[in-house]
């Protein structure tokens, strides 16, 4: 697909819009790609990565393999990502420190959007599209209740497996890579080895993503081409299910002590506003969550009108 400068800067913000979400333990990347509309492109580019392309490079050169790749497309998009990812970690660690319940309200509105969004991408429901879109929501419901390991691993061969474990999770709406890794172990010492520039870390855990994305969007993409009505129900169901997990007030049920010597959340569960233990924020966070909403009907409205 050929595109102009703009439209590759774009691209890139897009990338940085998926790696600002992919940052936050309970938001999908996927599900930014999805409603920006670069979802199935961005599926189908990946999983050009294959033999075929290495054999357009030995018989026609470099510049027919990166059109066959639609290198462009996927340079600009995970520059932004990278961009993103590098430079939010500290704000996005702060205001998860210092301001969940309006972190997690701009994310709830934004995402509960984004369930209108793909939902209506489906063109015709029946009883295994409403049975596939139930069983995908408790499915990611279920993994919501999950407790994270106690211990925090931080191994080359254990960074590599959770970054190819997670980044399964990263390109499936509504299933969040970074709670993957939190439920891991591997979140912290990952977001510590971005802050901290560890790069044998950060390699070990890119090339774990490498492997899994070029693996499973393979499968992804075959499921958009022969199922694609269930494939949305099942990403649908993902996200309502991942609703859980971004509710903004919740109420910790067991501590624990990280590698610093600090007491943290260890099991905690989704409360009404009305009976949290503390300051609510309830007019900023409905507030947050409106825009977050309104964020994703732009986008939408955006997409129909360039279309």
């Amino acid at each position: 697909m050929s595109r102009s400068l703009k439209e590759y800067i774009v691209v890139g913000l897009k990338g940085m819009a998926m790696g600002a979400a992919d940052v936050v333990p309970g938001v999908s990347g996927g599900t930014i790609a999805f409603i920006s509309g670069i979802y199935e492109e961005l599926l189908s580019s990946i999983s050009n990565v294959n033999l075929g392309l290495f054999k357009t490079l030995k018989n026609d050169g470099i510049k027919a393999a990166w059109k066959q790749l639609n290198g462009s497309f996927l340079l600009a998009l995970f520059i932004g990502i990278f961009i993103s990812i590098i430079s939010l970690a500290k704000a996005i660690k702060y205001l998860l420190e210092n301001e969940p319940i309006l972190l997690w309200s701009f994310f709830f509105g934004l995402v509960l959007a984004s369930i209108i969004y793909i939902a209506k991408q489906i063109e015709k429901w029946n009883f295994i599209s409403v049975l596939i879109l139930v069983l995908g929501a408790f499915l990611a419901y279920y993994i919501t209740t999950l407790n994270p390991l106690v211990s925090e691993n931080s191994s080359i061969l254990f960074m590599f497996l959770a970054g190819a474990i997670a980044i399964c999770a990263m390109i499936l709406p509504g299933i969040s890579g970074a709670f993957i890794l939190v439920l891991l172990g591997a979140y912290k010492p990952i977001l510590a080895a971005v802050n901290d520039r560890d790069f044998k870390t950060i390699a070990a855990v890119g090339f774990g993503a490498i492997i899994g994305l070029l693996s499973f969007s393979k499968v992804l993409k075959w499921l958009f081409a022969n199922y694609k009505n269930y494939t949305l129900a099942a990403l649908t169901g993902f996200i309502i299910g991942s609703l859980n997990k971004i509710w903004p007030w919740k109420e910790t049920l067991t501590w624990r002590t990280n590698s610093h010597g600090v007491e943290v959340p260890f099991n905690q569960q989704s409360v009404s506003p009305f009976s949290f233990n503390g300051d609510a924020e309830l007019t900023m966070a409905i507030v947050l969550a409106i825009i977050g909403f309104g964020l994703i009907l732009l986008m939408e409205k955006l997409a129909v009108k360039k279309q």
